[in-house]
């Protein structure tokens, strides 16, 4: 059980959906941990040091941060390149920044405002709905990303579809003739807008039967993990070996360090230095609960700190 595959997530968070599809591509066997939507997350916090984003991976004492690290930390345990960013094409890839960027965050609200605030309602009633607002607004406080809303965000939103029905005229998958990451990056911010809006996606006949082709693809073999579980195999475990720095680390190894994403939910995980390579942040939390715990963010999108 200690090198198994454990998610922590929410069933309606369009960024762990995206790494459950990756699990589907690939048929793996993973374990479920449910997280509330919003924190404080106690079946989490702890694991992660107070990690603001969801969802995050677990392999036994190895915690990994963020959707891109994780993904590429499946395709290499799943041996499925596929799912390595790095081995997108240059315009797969410009179409997965521009659905992961300006898209996704226009995907909320480009739904018509008194049907975002009913499906909030079903989800998560009158109190529930008020807080889950509350946060999303706190999570973008002094960020660099802003939310286009109305018009500008359907804009936003059709400028990507209509680039991914070019693109998907000539191919069946984003990148090709294959599935791959692409597929799944470009996917998210629709399913979210669909289960906001609670409509089936209208957009042109090749991204609807691609957007269909992607659905269909699954979760793989999910079991549901419990709180306790996920804490005792962390506690068994030691965090495995720890890859190569590179020479100009900004930081020494073993100092006091913060990392943070750079763009929003800009909440700060303490630690100490374990490793800085070329494309990752490792960092050692030694935890009273778990003992020695490595945390892993990805090198693009975060900032390193003095503690």
């Amino acid at each position: 059980m200690n090198d198994s595959l454990i998610l922590h997530h929410y069933d309606g968070s369009p960024y762990a959906e995206k790494i459950r599809l990756m699990f589907g591509l690939t048929g793996a066997k993973w374990s479920s941990v449910l997280c509330p939507v919003q924190p404080p997350r106690p079946s989490l916090d702890p694991l992660t040091g107070g990690y603001r984003r969801i969802p995050v991976a677990q392999v036994g004492a190895d915690i990994f941060c963020d959707t891109a690290l994780i993904a590429r930390e499946l395709a290499t345990r799943l041996n499925c390149p596929a799912l390595d960013p790095a081995q997108v094409g240059a315009d797969a890839a410009a179409l997965m920044a521009q659905a992961q960027g300006k898209a996704f965050f226009a995907a909320i609200g480009a739904v018509p405002t008194p049907r975002l605030l009913t499906t909030m309602l079903l989800k998560f009633g009158p109190i529930g709905a008020a807080r889950f607002v509350k946060d999303r607004i706190s999570l973008l406080k002094g960020s660099t990303v802003r939310a286009p809303q109305g018009d500008k965000a359907r804009a936003v939103l059709n400028a990507l579809l209509d680039d991914l029905e070019t693109r998907l005229e000539t191919r069946e998958w984003i990148g090709g003739d294959a599935v791959s990451v692409a597929d799944f990056a470009c996917f998210h911010p629709l399913w979210l807008y669909v289960s906001c809006n609670r409509r089936p996606l209208e957009a042109g006949p090749q991204v609807e039967a691609w957007y269909q082709r992607v659905s269909e693809i699954g979760h793989g073999e999910r079991e549901e993990l419990t709180q306790d579980k996920a804490f005792a195999i962390a506690k068994a475990a030691e965090p495995r070996a720890l890859p190569e720095s590179v020479s100009d680390t900004p930081a020494a190894i073993g100092a006091k360090v913060e990392v943070a994403p750079s763009d929003y939910g800009k909440v700060p995980v303490a630690g100490t230095l374990a490793a800085f390579t070329e494309d990752r942040i490792v960092i050692a939390r030694d935890t009273r609960e778990f003992g020695l715990l490595h945390v892993h963010f990805p090198r693009a999108g975060y900032a390193l700190t003095a503690a």
